[in-house]
């Protein structure tokens, strides 16, 4: 029996108990299904226990019937467990939101509580057609040196209402535009915790940067995953890259943002989301950092998703541009351990060749410039740097040797975090701030 078909088999048995409510085979149907027999893990790579939620316990919230959901959880090290590859279809029954009530705090802002949802105003979004963002005077402008959780109404997105935090740098005082880095957590974590693993609000306050990061709720996602291989989810004008631009917006009415220096990055689910948004937002986004993640487009279905994740995208999309004809290239940043086993290595691969594929000429119109370095904790990489020959850089590989499925360099108190690698979050910064997108016109 061939693997895809054992898979389909076996997925539709873990289906079928989940439906049940046997949530015990359902679990050992998908760790067969992924060939690994043994039991799930005991603790996290941050040192809390599998499976233990982030703050306080969630709020119950009604999902919707009939909707695809996937389930795809981020674990540090090399073994996946059974929440590394569910990726299911879900009817009914309560959700939770992972991030209500949470109260873990983050470098560089102050301690965010999370309080329950609520409506808020909103104003039209010229770039995301059918949803809204909220338009205000700067006075409701959170204070500099701030991490705020923000509530957001987008009427025309669907499992409203949504939430953001955003940090904002002591800087923002002055009144000058800032950059602004849109973050994409990965799935089982949130805003307060991503923020607390990466370390990016620390990284971003000498640079004066705003730093958002969106939630995503489990009415949408039972395990807060963003959509990145539902065809509806990877469309300019709809779906979530729509309400995460939307969110965008949201944040420069009421903030000084330079429009020529907005980023956005994520780890695994949010890698995949964050590769989309580049692709489908050249004309918002200047650059993309994507950590453990997947190339825009890698799959359209559950099946090809689970297919993606264990061993890239197939066909292999190897030079599929992502960057129209005449369009200027989109500039990438990634990082991918090698010893990847819930995400195969393979997709960062596929990441960087799509990014070059976009350049006129091809990969041969660039110099590569391939380097061996060691974090100071041990963490051996080898980084290509991909350019053209007099002008910038277009592409940066970072290949993390021996690393697994988590956040290099970040700090141990947020979940899926690897300390002892490089970090990636002060070369992804420096990266992003060395590229601005061009004016229209």
């Amino acid at each position: 029996m061939d693997w895809n078909h054992k898979l389909k088999q076996l997925m539709g048995e873990a289906t079928h108990l989940v439906r049940s409510g046997n949530l015990a085979d359902a679990t050992r149907a998908i760790q067969q299904a992924l060939g690994h027999n043994t039991a799930p893990a005991t603790a996290r790579s941050a040192g809390t226990p599998e499976g233990q939620a982030v703050g306080t316990p969630p709020v119950q919230t009604p999902a919707p019937a009939a909707t695809f959901r996937t389930g795809t959880a981020w674990r540090g090290g090399a073994a996946p467990d059974v929440e590394d590859a569910v990726v299911i279809e879900r009817e009914g029954g309560p959700a939770h939101d992972s991030t209500a009530g949470s109260k873990t705090g983050a470098q560089g802002g102050t301690t965010a509580q999370d309080e329950p949802a609520a409506s808020s105003p909103a104003g039209p979004s010229s770039a995301a057609p059918g949803l809204a963002s909220r338009a205000g005077p700067a006075a409701h402008a959170e204070p500099p040196g701030s991490f705020t959780r923000v509530v957001f109404a987008s009427p025309g997105a669907p499992h409203a209402p949504h939430h953001y935090h955003l940090y904002v740098p002591p800087g923002a005082a002055s009144g000058t535009p800032m950059p602004l880095v849109l973050m994409l957590h990965g799935c089982t974590q949130n805003p307060t915790d991503f923020a607390t693993g990466t370390g990016m609000n620390a990284a971003a306050a000498p640079a004066n940067a705003l730093v958002l990061y969106p939630a995503q709720p489990q009415s949408a996602n039972p395990n807060g995953c963003w959509n990145w291989f539902r065809p509806e989810d990877q469309r300019r004008g709809g779906g979530e890259p729509a309400l995460l631009v939307a969110m965008v917006q949201d944040v420069m009415a009421r903030h000084p943002v330079d429009t020529q220096r907005v980023y956005v990055a994520g780890l695994s689910a949010g890698g995949a989301m964050a590769a989309l948004l580049g692709r489908e937002y050249p004309d918002v986004f200047a650059a993309v950092g994507v950590h453990s993640g997947l190339q825009a487009g890698a799959a359209h279905n559950v099946m090809a998703a689970l297919s993606a994740m264990k061993s890239g995208a197939k066909p292999n999309p190897r030079g599929t541009p992502v960057a129209a004809p005449g369009q200027a290239v989109m500039p990438m940043i990634v990082f991918h351990g090698d010893a990847d086993a819930t995400v195969s290595a393979r997709n960062g691969e596929q990441v960087i060749h799509a990014a070059l594929g976009a350049v006129v000429g091809g990969p041969a119109a660039l110099q590569a410039k391939v380097e061996q370095g060691q974090s100071p904790s041990g963490q051996a990489y080898t980084r290509t740097v991909h350019r053209h020959a007099a002008g910038p850089v277009v592409a940066e590989h970072w290949v993390l040797h021996g690393a697994g499925h988590a956040w290099a360099g970040g700090n141990a108190q947020g979940s899926h975090t690897d300390p002892r690698g490089v970090d990636a979050t002060g070369e992804m910064l420096r990266f992003f701030l060395e590229h601005r997108r061009a004016s229209a016109g």
